[in-house]
């Protein structure tokens, strides 16, 4: 697979791994090989980032969409986005609460969509 890839399946910011994954194909066998024993540059890209933008929605409990009305478009630290959840700007209370509405909105759906299934199976439908 393509380093891109690779680089999403595993939660890094391609630019910020090794040139050795930037620059090769990735088989199964090692993208396999690094979910189950992530070496050490693996590890640390996890716990401090730099961050791809889902990794940093995510984090921060915001959606893609979120960050880019924010116009946060860099990656983050893990320290940066510690930061953020301590000052709590004004976007972010805003944008979690847009996305508690969206989930909250889902799991509505999906409810009404299950006691739906329901009762055409009671009826024999």
């Amino acid at each position: 697979m393509k380093p891109e890839t690779a680089a999403k399946k595993l939660g890094i910011l391609l630019a910020a791994a090794p040139q050795e994954l930037r620059d090769a194909s990735i088989t199964r066998e090692r993208l396999a090989e690094l979910m189950a024993k992530p070496p050490a540059w693996l590890e640390e890209l996890r716990r401090n980032g730099p961050h791809p933008r889902p990794v940093v929605a995510a984090k921060l409990g915001v959606s893609t969409s979120g960050l880019a009305r924010a116009g946060m478009t860099e990656p983050l630290t893990s320290a940066e986005i510690q930061e953020l959840l301590q000052t709590m700007p004004q976007w972010l209370v805003t944008e979690r609460a847009v996305q508690h509405e969206v989930r909250e909105e889902q799991i509505r759906v999906k409810n009404t969509k299950a006691g739906k299934a329901a009762l055409r199976s009671e009826r024999g439908e």
